[in-house]
């Protein structure tokens, strides 16, 4: 996951509005306050369809050292695929036609 840390510190957020920052601070917020108040060990999540909810799982992971354990793609409890973190920055930083 410090190499998707590495690549967001590079990125361009000027095209962002302020309400996508505003709701990724508060999901941050969220899981702070959630964290102080249970031992979270992991992180689930779902319906995985933007990179918005991917963002938030590089910020949990950098800020309060949880990591993501699984992603769902889809609506099912079938869709729940184990969290592979290469393949996860890789899909957030490259389209297909780049080279890696």
């Amino acid at each position: 996951m410090s190499k998707a840390i590495k690549e967001a510190e590079k990125m361009d957020l000027s095209g962002y509005t302020s309400e996508s920052v505003k709701v990724f601070e508060d999901a941050l917020a969220q899981a702070k306050e959630f964290n102080e108040v249970a031992d979270i060990t992991g992180v689930i999540l779902t319906k995985m369809d933007g990179t918005a909810k991917g963002g938030i799982a590089v910020a949990i992971q950098a800020e309060l050292g949880i990591p993501v354990k699984y992603i769902g793609v889809g609506e099912t409890i079938d869709d729940l695929q184990k969290f592979d973190a290469d393949e996860f920055v890789n899909a957030l930083f490259y389209r297909e036609d780049e080279e890696k």
